[in-house]
């Protein structure tokens, strides 16, 4: 390789432009007859030879991330050691490294020692400064929302929930659980109670094709609210319902709502803490 630059130096510029383009196709090839590399978009490489502005460690990160974005790699996924990558595409071992690496720090991939480099398990966001449908920030990010209801009934609020409504003791309330799935990963459990004199007709909504936030919003526009941040671990029904281990750590939202001067409702949402993140801006 080093003879061949050498050699290049002494055509013109012009001649050097082409010839090294060359030397570079041929280095970043596949080697002929090789195994190749057991993901969709094997000639990815190949394929934006013609990019002679974009770095080749880009390109081997392009190639990554659309066989991430095809499904081959799915989150938690072992994706091809550097060594391999370095024999199938014909590069340095420091060229796939910094690919890899960069990846990495982008929090696409994590690195487990003695394992090898796996899909990272994406952290979902949701907004603070906005109630929004959860299955509208799930839309928005291109993916694809669904709801499994697990409990809907009419029920007396305790001491506690009638304290916290401003109701007498035992007074109606309706009780909805559901959990919200992103793109088939539980993200999720909504754990909410509704005062019916803001929302009578709850207990009839198809919680399988709208949300109660966006019923609510409807029926009781919203003129204010409260909430509260915490990481719990989740007790064993949650974890059950989020897939997830009792020991892991949740993220816990609560959110009392108000709507023309009455709590309308008080949920609890639980949401897998290695899965999720809550963001915020203002100005």
């Amino acid at each position: 390789m080093r003879a061949a630059l050498r050699r290049l130096l002494l055509n013109s510029k012009k001649g050097w432009r082409q010839a090294s383009f060359s030397v570079l196709k041929s280095a970043i090839a596949p080697p002929t007859g090789g195994a190749p590399c057991p993901c969709p978009g094997e000639t990815a490489l190949d394929d934006h030879n013609t990019q002679e502005n974009t770095p080749i460690f880009q390109r081997i990160k392009d190639f990554l991330l659309a066989g991430i974005a095809a499904g081959r790699w799915k989150e938690g996924d072992v994706i091809p050691s550097e060594q391999a990558l370095v024999k199938q595409f014909g590069v340095s071992r420091m060229t796939v490294n910094r690919a890899v690496r960069e990846l990495t720090s982008e929090q696409v991939l994590t690195r487990r020692q003695g394992s090898g480099t796996y899909v990272a398990q994406q952290k979902y966001q949701a907004t603070l400064l906005e109630i929004k449908s959860i299955a509208d920030e799930v839309r928005a990010r291109g993916h694809i929302h669904r709801s499994s209801l697990q409990l809907l009934e009419r029920t007396k609020a305790s001491d506690l929930l009638a304290k916290q409504f401003g109701l007498p003791p035992e007074h109606p309330l309706f009780h909805s659980l559901i959990v919200h799935f992103e793109n088939g990963v539980p993200i999720q459990v909504e754990d909410r109670w509704v005062n019916p004199e803001c929302a009578p007709d709850y207990m009839t909504q198809d919680f399988s094709s709208i949300t109660p936030n966006e019923y609510l919003m409807a029926a009781a526009p919203l003129q204010g609210a409260t909430y509260s941040i915490e990481a719990l671990s989740a007790p064993r029904d949650i974890a059950e319902m989020l897939a997830i281990d009792t020991k892991q750590p949740c993220l816990v939202l609560r959110r009392q709502t108000r709507s023309g001067g009455k709590i309308a409702s008080i949920a609890t949402m639980w949401h897998p803490g290695h899965r999720y993140q809550f963001a915020g801006s203002f100005s």
